[in-house]
């Protein structure tokens, strides 16, 4: 790995904005679990040792997640309980004791608990909604079992003016502050197999109903709170679908959807084949987006501010394109070893990287002024996240997808390695999330980082002309290709046939030979031209 390398240092003139909206901004936190449990870090910028500084007591825990808007975290103890915490205070605010729990899940507010535990009969209620706060319970229904798909079983929208679940053949909805009354209303969609809720404003609900019996599978966009007979406001079929990942870009107006098929009929990919689809709420756009070489579709990222949005694709190495809401190429970032994109919570930075089976490469570009910002390397990353305020990207290689070299890095915003801890087992490692809002606009620090790095140039510039010399650049050898002891024993044959040494080397004889052919070629040569001439 890279050395570290230290943060960039600005004058005090030029950090005095940054520094102000720094003290009215709320500090960044770490939550990390390894395995003795869960203990919660202050972010950065560390300490001058450079060390975070642990905030709480270390709790043994075999799971955590915090809530979507940091206001609350949960804790799944060794003993079954469920623990939820106030994430300002770190203070235990409730706990449930469940019986037999496999799937935990805290609301994106923190308001409830969602709790599954394995059915013993058909009419046992094993999907419970609790209340954090007063510990009673809200609501419970029965499901038979839980899948990537269907799991958390009911749904909220981010700021949870929205609930809803799948159930057979219909989307059902409820009213988040209200349990009691029911379901509400329902959208009947026969075949649906799964569904995605907007994000804020929760106005819509897309559902995916795949291929039966020579029929094409479809994805729907209905709107929220219709009867039961609405018809949708957005349609796109396909055939060769058997599974959707949906992504729904910031203020829900437009939807992603990656289509999946196990099988790839052009028989160039193991892995089947992807589509990238692309459909607005109001049905002015849907159709294929336009990308430009053959393959997957590796990863698909809307930024934050919902206006534009990135894909790498195609088989490696793969090629990262920016496009506009209307489906047109803003910005082309090349070619390279790329499987992952994670935008700055800014919007303004984007993070390209090849994690996973690839070497972790990453490369930083500031889309607004269009230029790279730097690169580097986190080899064996499982996650990667933006810190809230934009300034630091956190790479982790956790348990149980690697079980050596556990550990985390952090990076400054243009690349350069800020801080770097292992561990003999990692399991988790989370931002404490924070609305963007709340953080200064990075485009300052970008502005003095610029004007510095000018300054350090034009003062380099101007100091001694006398030219420095240059070190001479030592050659390397190659090393030798290995030769197996049968080669070896070949080689030693053929030298004595034909007189070569198992180096390559002509013997003696062997020299005096050739030069004696190649004269009377020559000569040959020099007799046929001149009876040509004659």
């Amino acid at each position: 790995s890279p050395p570290q390398q230290p943060p960039i240092t600005l004058p005090a003139d030029r950090l005095s904005l940054s520094s102000k909206a720094m003290s009215s901004s709320p500090s960044l936190e770490i939550l990390v679990r390894d395995a003795e449990g869960f203990i919660v870090w202050n972010g950065p910028p560390f300490s001058s040792n450079g060390q975070p500084t642990p905030k709480n007591e270390r709790v043994s825990c075999s799971s955590t997640k915090f809530s979507l808007d940091g206001s609350k975290f949960m804790a799944v103890k060794s003993d079954g309980t469920i623990s939820i915490y106030d994430s300002a205070s770190l203070r235990e605010m409730q706990s449930f004791a469940v019986a037999n729990v496999t799937a935990t899940e805290i609301s994106p507010c923190g308001t409830y608990l969602q709790t599954f535990q394995k059915p013993t009969t058909p009419q046992e209620k094993n999907v419970s909604l609790w209340n954090t706060d007063t510990g009673d319970l809200a609501h419970s229904l029965y499901q038979k079992s839980i899948t990537k798909t269907t799991w958390p079983s009911i749904r909220f929208s981010p700021d949870e003016s929205s609930a809803c679940r799948l159930a057979t053949n219909e989307v059902q909805f409820f009213d988040p502050k209200d349990f009691s009354k029911g379901i509400t209303s329902r959208i009947r969609v026969p075949g649906v197999a799964a569904f995605e809720l907007s994000k804020t404003p929760a106005s819509h609900v897309a559902v995916f109903v795949p291929e039966v019996k020579g029929s094409p599978g479809s994805v729907q966009i209905f709107g929220c709170g219709k009867d039961a007979e609405s018809q949708p406001s957005a349609r796109r079929s396909f055939f060769r679908c058997s599974s959707v990942q949906f992504s729904w870009n910031h203020g829900s107006t437009g939807l992603l959807v990656v289509v999946q098929s196990d099988v790839d009929k052009t028989n160039k990919s193991y892995y089947g084949e992807t589509k990238l689809h692309y459909l607005t709420v109001d049905g002015t756009h849907e159709g294929l987006v336009p990308l430009r070489k053959e393959g997957p579709v590796h990863d698909v990222q809307w930024s934050f501010s919902g206006s534009e949005f990135a894909v790498v694709y195609g088989f490696m190495p793969a090629c990262v394109t920016i496009f506009d809401k209307k489906c047109k190429p803003l910005m082309e970032l090349g070619e390279g070893p790329y499987n992952t994109l994670r935008w700055n919570p800014k919007g303004r930075i984007l993070c390209v990287a090849g994690f996973g089976n690839l070497p972790g490469d990453m490369t930083f570009w500031d889309v607004v002024s269009k230029k790279q910002l730097g690169s580097n390397k986190a080899e064996w990353s499982v996650t990667s996240e933006w810190s809230p305020d934009g300034r630091y990207f956190l790479t982790a290689s956790t348990a149980p997808r690697r079980q050596i070299d556990n550990g985390i890095k952090i990076f400054n915003y243009d690349g350069k390695r800020y801080f770097k801890k292992m561990f003999e087992r990692l399991y988790q490692v989370e931002w404490k999330p924070e609305s963007p809002d709340r953080f200064d606009e990075i485009s300052e620090l970008l502005k003095s980082v610029e004007s510095l790095k000018l300054e350090e140039g034009k003062s380099q510039g101007q100091g001694s002309s006398q030219k420095k010399p240059v070190a001479s650049i030592p050659t390397i050898q190659r090393p030798a290709a290995y030769r197996p002891p049968h080669a070896k024993q070949a080689a030693a044959i053929q030298a004595e046939l034909l007189g070569v040494n198992p180096e390559g080397e002509m013997s003696k004889n062997a020299l005096r030979n050739k030069k004696k052919r190649e004269k009377k070629k020559a000569a040959e040569a020099a007799a046929a031209s001149g009876s040509n001439n004659a």
